[in-house]
C-alpha cells in the first residue's frame, strides 16, 4: 500500500542522514496462502531495525539474518520461507532483499506524486532462484520517469516481473472539531490515512488539537476548496451542528468522494435530507445514494473511540466492497 512505501522512504532518510545503510524486502511471490500478499514490504536498516513487517511476524528473524550479506554485497538476493512445515500458513514466500539507496531526484519526484495525488508503479525483477543476483531489483515509475531502487541492479530482461500500481494515499475529510472528531483522526492516522480536517472559523482550534492531521483548515462552509476530493477520500460530517452540516453538504453536492457519512440519528438525517433537497431538487442520485447516515457500522459502539471504529470499518467495507459479518461466517478465503 501506498502509505507503508511512504513510511519506508520517510524511515530511509532518517537513517540516511544517520549514516545508516538500508535495504528494501518485497514480497514478490507465493505459492499457496500467506497473512500477507506480494507486493507487501518492509526495510531492514544496517543496525537491525525493521520499518514494518511482511508476515505476522514469524519470518521477519529469518530475513534480519539473509539481509546480512546484501548490506555487505550491495547485490539484491532471493530468499524464500515455507510456512507449510513450520506455520501451517500452507504458502511458500519468495521474496527479494535489494540494498535501497535510489538516486536524489527520486525522492523529489515522489514527494512530488504524492502531493498531486498521482498513481505510480513498482515493477520488481526477480529470479525464483535462492541466492545473489544482480539482475534482481526493483524500478518505480511515475508519469515522466522511472528510477531504479538499487544503484547496482543491471536490467535484464530474462527474469520474472512482479508489478503493482499504487493508488495516492487514502485521504479522510472530517468536517467538525469536536472531541469525537479528534478520536476519529487518530484512528485513520494509525490507519495509515492522511487526515484533512475542517472547523468552524468560529471555533478556537488548530492542527495540534488533531494528533496525526495532515492538514487543518478554519473556515467557513461557502470558502472550501474542495477540489482535492477524489474516489481515494472519504467524507465524515461530524459538526454536531445542524446548520452547518447542511452547508458542507450543499458544498459538496458535486464532489465524488468514495465515501460521504453523516454523524447523528436518522430523525435528524432526514431532516437534513429533506432541507438540502430543498435547496438543491436537481442533486445527482448517485451523489445522495452515497450518504451513509448514521454513518458507522451497527457494533454497538458508545464511546468516542468506540463510533470511530465503526466508522473507520464502514469507510473500509465501502471502499473494499465488502458486506460487514463475521468471519467466522465467511465462506473461502478471509482475505481478498
Amino acid at each position: 500500500m501506498t502509505h507503508e512505501f511512504k513510511t519506508i522512504v520517510e524511515s530511509y532518510l532518517l537513517a540516511k542522514q544517520q549514516g545508516l545503510k538500508a535495504v528494501l524486502v518485497t514480497v514478490v511471490d507465493l505459492e499457496g496462502s500467506s497473512y500477507r500478499k506480494p507486493g507487501v514490504r518492509m526495510l531492514i536498516l544496517e543496525n537491525g531495525n525493521m520499518i514494518g513487517a511482511v508476515s505476522g511476524g514469524c519470518v521477519e528473524k529469518d530475513i534480519l539474518r539473509q539481509s546480512e550479506t546484501v548490506f555487505k554485497s550491495d547485490i539484491a538476493k532471493m530468499m524464500t520461507y515455507d510456512g507449510r512445515y513450520r506455520l501451517g500458513c500452507e504458502g511458500v514466500l519468495y521474496m527479494l532483499i535489494e540494498p535501497f539507496n535510489p538516486e536524489s531526484e527520486f525522492f523529489n519526484a515522489f514527494e512530488m506524486c504524492l502531493k498531486n495525488r498521482q498513481l505510480f508503479s513498482i515493477k520488481s525483477h526477480y529470479s525464483k532462484n535462492i541466492g545473489e543476483h544482480d539482475a534482481m531489483g526493483s524500478v518505480v515509475s511515475f508519469s515522466n520517469k522511472s528510477y531504479s531502487i538499487s544503484r547496482s541492479f543491471k536490467l535484464n530482461e530474462d527474469v520474472l516481473v512482479f508489478e503493482e500500481t499504487l493508488k495516492p494515499c487514502f485521504k479522510l475529510m472530517i468536517f467538525g472539531a469536536e472531541h469525537d472528531a479528534v478520536q476519529l483522526c487518530k484512528l485513520a492516522h494509525y490507519t495509515g490515512w492522511d487526515v484533512t480536517v475542517i472547523s468552524g472559523p468560529l471555533e478556537s482550534k488548530t492542527i495540534a488539537d488533531f494528533p496525526g492531521a495532515t492538514a487543518f483548515f478554519s473556515v467557513s462552509p461557502d470558502t472550501l476548496e474542495l477540489d482535492s476530493i477524489d474516489n481515494q477520500t472519504a467524507v465524515v460530517l461530524m459538526s454536531h451542528n445542524f446548520s452547518n452540516d447542511l452547508k458542507y453538504l450543499l458544498e459538496l453536492k458535486e464532489s465524488k468522494p468514495a465515501y460521504l457519512g453523516i454523524l447523528g440519528p436518522s430523525k435528524r438525517h432526514e431532516k437534513l435530507m429533506s432541507q438540502f433537497i430543498e435547496y438543491c431538487p436537481d442533486v445527482n442520485e448517485a451523489f445522495i445514494d452515497n450518504i451513509h447516515a448514521p454513518a458507522g457500522l451497527n457494533i454497538g459502539a458508545e464511546t468516542p473511540q468506540e463510533i470511530a471504529i465503526s466508522i473507520v470499518s464502514e469507510i473500509l467495507s465501502v471502499v473494499r466492497q465488502q458486506e460487514p459479518k463475521s468471519l467466522k461466517e465467511k465462506v473461502g478465503r478471509i482475505h481478498i
